[in-house]
């Protein structure tokens, strides 16, 4: 018998639900403002099947393009051979979660303008710090002490 590849196939660790986490979505999911440009993760809720994606765009990253009432346009990224597509797809709220991908850009642009504006009160030209990529740990020369203890494996005894 051929295996079958329906929509929902492959998703039993996917679609399945974390501990003490079953049943319908609580009211903060359909509380939440939504605004055209948000970044949202799809996260399926299997517990909800109207509006459900299909099964590749979840956990995927994307950006809002519409919002109806009871859901929400989501455009995102898709790698098809060798060109990426942007595709559009419609995904109830249930389905949707904000994303934190811009919040570290946020706080950066936000410490950056306070600066701005204390070296402007203080009539100074600001010389913006720029990131560093983490760097490795110094060198350094590790000197032994007297007390070495040398390990050596335990030879194997064959016991009747």
């Amino acid at each position: 018998m051929v295996r079958s590849g329906g929509t929902r196939s492959n998703t039993r660790d996917m679609y399945s639900r974390p501990y003490r986490g079953h049943g319908m979505p609580s009211l903060s999911t359909y509380l939440t403002n939504f605004k055209v440009g948000d970044y949202v993760e799809i996260i399926t809720n299997s517990a909800v099947q109207q509006g459900m994606p299909f099964k590749f765009y979840h956990g995927k990253t994307g950006r809002i393009f519409n919002i109806s009432r009871g859901a929400v346009g989501v455009e995102v990224n898709k790698v098809v051979r060798n060109k990426k597509l942007a595709k559009r797809i419609h995904v109830r709220i249930e389905h949707v979660k904000k994303s934190r991908c811009t919040e570290e850009l946020k706080t950066r642009v936000r410490s950056r303008d306070a600066m701005r504006r204390e070296a402007r009160e203080k009539g100074e030209k600001l010389v913006l710090p720029k990131r560093q990529p983490a760097s490795m740990t110094k060198p350094a020369i590790v000197v032994a002490g007297d007390n070495i203890e040398l390990l050596e494996p335990v030879k194997y005894e064959f016991i009747c």
